[in-house]
C-alpha cells in the first residue's frame, strides 16, 4: 500500500480514537448524576460500553497498527526529539483510554465515588494533549534535551 493511503488511514483511525477520548468523560459526566440501577444509569452503561469496544478500541488498535508502519517506513523520526515527545504523549493518551475503562467499570458496579467536577476537569485532558501533539507533527520544534 501506498505510504500516503496508510498515513491517511492512521489520520482516520486517530480522528475516531479522539472521538471517543472527548466524548466518553462527557457521557461520565452526566451518568454521574444518575442514580445506579435507574433506566438512565443503564442507558448510559451500554453507550459507554458501545463507544469503549465498538469505537475506541478499534480506533486504538488501528492506530496502533498504521502509526508502526509509518514509523517502520520513516524510522529515522526516532532521532528526533519533537517525536519523542510527541511518542510520550500519545503513550499518555493510551494510559488515558485504559483509565477510562476503570471508570466505565466503577459506574458499572454502582459506584459513585468522583465528583461530576472530576469528570469535567479530566474530559479536558485529551484535548490539551492533542493541541500539543498537532503543534509538534506540524511544528517540528528543534527541541534541545
Amino acid at each position: 500500500m501506498s505510504y500516503d493511503i496508510i498515513k491517511s488511514l492512521h489520520l482516520i483511525a486517530i480522528i475516531s480514537w479522539m472521538v471517543g477520548l472527548l466524548y466518553l468523560p462527557r457521557l461520565f459526566v452526566y451518568h454521574n448524576e444518575s442514580k445506579h440501577g435507574s433506566d438512565v444509569d443503564n442507558t448510559f452503561l451500554v453507550m459507554e460500553y458501545r463507544l469503549y469496544h465498538y469505537i475506541m478500541n478499534p480506533a486504538l488498535i488501528l492506530t496502533s497498527l498504521f502509526g508502526s508502519y509509518l514509523l517502520y517506513q520513516s524510522h529515522y523520526l526516532l532521532s528526533e526529539n519533537y517525536f519523542l515527545l510527541k511518542a510520550i504523549l500519545v503513550f499518555l493518551l493510551i494510559v488515558f483510554h485504559v483509565y477510562l475503562y476503570f471508570l466505565y467499570k466503577d459506574f458499572k458496579k454502582g459506584y459513585r465515588f468522583k465528583t461530576t467536577k472530576f469528570y469535567r476537569i479530566i474530559n479536558e485532558i485529551p484535548t490539551v494533549l492533542m493541541i500539543i501533539v498537532i503543534i509538534l507533527i506540524f511544528v517540528k520544534p528543534d527541541l534541545q534535551i
